[in-house]
Parts: C-alpha cells; sequence; structure tokens
C-alpha cells in the first residue's frame, strides 16, 4: 500500500463557522468546497482538514450521518508553544484549557471552534 494523501473529516452543524475558525487562526486555505462540505489544506500539515455538514445526504456509513465530531482532539504540534499562545489570546480567540506540562514533556494548550471542535497546539519537551 502506498497512501498519496490523508484527511481527517469532521461532521459539525455549521462547516462554515468551523472552516472560518481554521482558516483566520491556523493558516489553513480553502482546496474545495460544495453545499455542505469545505476541505482545507496547509502545505506543513500532512492532511486535510474537512468539515461535513451533520446529516449530509451522501455520507457513509449512513448510521453515522448525525454523528457530530466529539470526543476527540486535533492536534498542531509547533516550534513556540507560548508564541503560540500569545498569537491566540490577542487574536481574540477564548482558551479552552490553559498552557499546561504532562511529566512525559507535553506542553500543552486548547482552544474550541464554534462547533465545539477541540484544537490542541502541543510542544514537546525533547528534554524528558
Amino acid at each position: 500500500m502506498q497512501i498519496t494523501a490523508s484527511a481527517i473529516s469532521l461532521n459539525v452543524d455549521d462547516v462554515t463557522a468551523s472552516a472560518t475558525f481554521v482558516k483566520q487562526h491556523f493558516g489553513f486555505s480553502e482546496e474545495m468546497a460544495a453545499e455542505g462540505f469545505v476541505s482545507l489544506s496547509r502545505s506543513d500539515a500532512g492532511f486535510n482538514l474537512i468539515f461535513l455538514q451533520t446529516n449530509l445526504e451522501s455520507f457513509k456509513p449512513i448510521h453515522m450521518r448525525g454523528h457530530r465530531a466529539d470526543g476527540l482532539l486535533i492536534v498542531f504540534v509547533v516550534d513556540d508553544i507560548d508564541r503560540e499562545y500569545a498569537r491566540i489570546q490577542s487574536e481574540g480567540v477564548e482558551i479552552t484549557t490553559a498552557i499546561e506540562t504532562e511529566s512525559w514533556g507535553e506542553r500543552f494548550f486548547q482552544v474550541t471552534d464554534p462547533n465545539g471542535v477541540v484544537i490542541q497546539l502541543v510542544q514537546w519537551d525533547t528534554e524528558k
């Protein structure tokens, strides 16, 4: 098997709100869009981030159509967590979880998009 691309696809109630949030605060660009669908990318992300309208007729498997993005984190590893924290705050984004450092060396904070999707920024302490 050869994987040529990767994507994360999330069902949300308001596709535009999630897409706008990620474009505005995390530098993603719209690659393609249609009614109830948007695919976003960043050259350094390694995957496309797709938002689908909850209950979209074409969604498969059918039994998952009404499910929403819940209980997951979108994680971006960054070089300078303090700089990103200050930037996000200066942009007026509400912080969901302030910067914390885990004993295994993960330093992170979290924000939540308008549909409840949690985005976590992480910097690893390589000295742990």
